[in-house]
């Protein structure tokens, strides 16, 4: 296929810890825990200079290292992993303009912007959207929504 079809994604710490799980198809919480335990070991084990794709299950695992954090999807056999990883990068590219440099302790105290941002890409495991702008303009509107409830909410206990 010409498009790529993530099947889940996961952001995990260079400890093993996972920041962010997305996922595309249906798995028990069981099959969840396992695929991220076992993904998570085949990621940091594996040596820097080996290629970021590997062959797991019925599928590859596509992978890229940014600062402390691996961003890692999983997607069909025949997908082209350098679109994944283009993919990926587009994603870090978005976090980072909204974040300025995104690092780790962003996406662990703003983690629900960052899936915002993720399900704005992303729709059923596939690119959506590719405007960086558009993204940005998106995420812009969704936090002034949030600052003029907020600001709401403050306005009523004030005047209760």
């Amino acid at each position: 296929s010409v498009v790529a079809m993530i099947r889940f994604l996961l952001l995990i710490s260079r400890q093993g810890k996972t920041r962010l799980t997305k996922w595309y198809e249906p798995y028990s919480q069981k099959d969840k825990s396992k695929i991220i335990r076992e993904v998570t070991n085949m990621v940091l084990a594996r040596p820097q200079k080996l290629c970021n794709f590997l062959e797991w299950q019925d599928g590859k695992v596509v992978y890229k290292r940014y600062a402390s954090l691996y961003f890692v999807t999983f997607v069909d056999v025949t997908d082209n992993e350098l679109l994944v990883l283009e993919q990926i990068h587009h994603f870090v590219e978005v976090l980072d303009r909204y974040f300025g440099n995104v690092c780790e302790l962003d996406l662990i105290f703003n983690f629900h912007k960052a899936y915002y941002i993720l399900d704005e890409l992303f729709i059923a495991g596939e690119l959506q959207e590719t405007s960086k702008k558009a993204i940005l303009r998106l995420c812009g509107a969704q936090d002034a929504l949030m600052d003029d409830s907020k600001k709401k909410n403050d306005d009523k206990r004030r005047t209760l």
